[in-house]
């Protein structure tokens, strides 16, 4: 069972709007996740190993978020609430909860944007409110000119092998199920793409992987796909350095010694191989005619 805990702030305001993400806020109704990337930045000695005994139920969010909400609005501050940035909104408690539904209602009644970013299938539930929120929104100053959709929605993918899912994302929705509720939300007109993070060195940023991920993605007509490398934190039994090596070590062995090089010098892969990755991202998105930026793909642009 998880912890149910009570929090004083659940709308959170960004010193400056995300570049990538378009977001001012982030909303997150639950604390830790289940399902247990290794290579998650939340990781480390306040989660534990298995971040699902660490999970936890924001019991008062709603009621919170609403006294904010009605805060911001009042003063015109509207921006894109992105749901969830240290956790996903669709965990399995989500259905027994309903507290990232009861979260987008709210949003639409105050008429805020949303940037909504899962793993989960479990959004299809939401699209009837999501749709509402995408048609009345109030889009914040400075992307009027740009975009007019109240809703985004990205889906976190860093590879599409299930097997691989199996190893690196545990307690995921497989790629496979995610994919086709990609499609379902593409197939609806929402302005919907994917955050294609981290790839994984020499596993899924592979030039054959790379060429299957895009190529699915541009039959699926994607609007978007946003590309990054791996990033590794830590030498603790928690940390996402310690588990990706241990799983590297069993299911890849021949990898672990370039991956013991690539980051021997911190939680990054080398400047050259970041330069040469970005490079390889933009021109992979022109072959496939993907914009490689929300606002590329919105409908002024």
């Amino acid at each position: 069972m998880p912890r149910e805990i009570e929090v004083k702030s659940v709308l959170n305001k960004s010193k400056k709007r995300d570049s990538w993400f378009l977001s001012d806020y982030s909303f997150n109704p639950y604390s830790s996740c289940a399902f247990n990337c290794l290579y998650c930045y939340i990781r480390g000695s306040k989660y534990g190993e298995n971040l699902e005994t660490s999970l936890a139920v924001k019991i008062n969010s709603i009621e919170i978020l609403e006294k904010q909400l009605a805060s911001r609005a009042k003063k015109g501050q509207y921006g894109y609430i992105v749901l969830s940035s240290a956790t996903d909104p669709y965990l399995k408690l989500e259905k027994e909860y309903k507290l990232s539904r009861k979260a987008l209602e709210l949003i639409h009644a105050y008429r805020f944007p949303v940037h909504m970013i899962t793993k989960s299938d479990l959004i299809l539930r939401d699209l009837d409110i999501l749709e509402k929120i995408d048609r009345d929104a109030h889009i914040p100053e400075g992307l009027q000119a740009h975009i007019r959709n109240g809703c985004i929605i990205s889906f976190s993918f860093s590879f599409l092998n299930d097997e691989y899912g199996k190893i690196f994302e545990p307690g995921a929705t497989p790629s496979s199920q995610r994919l086709k509720a990609l499609q379902e939300v593409l197939s609806q007109g929402f302005l919907a793409g994917v955050s294609l993070m981290p790839l994984l060195p020499f596993i899924s940023d592979t030039t054959e992987h790379l060429d299957l991920l895009f190529s699915t993605f541009k039959e699926s007509k994607v609007r978007y796909v946003l590309p990054a490398s791996t990033t590794l934190y830590g030498e603790g039994k928690a940390d996402s350095k310690t588990l990706m090596m241990r799983a590297i070590r069993k299911h890849f062995p021949k990898l672990e010694k370039r991956y013991l090089k690539y980051f021997s010098d911190g939680p990054e892969m080398p400047v050259y191989y970041r330069n040469a990755f970005y490079q390889k991202m933009k021109d992979i998105c022109q072959e496939y005619q993907i914009h490689d930026a929300i606002l590329k793909a919105s409908r002024f642009s």
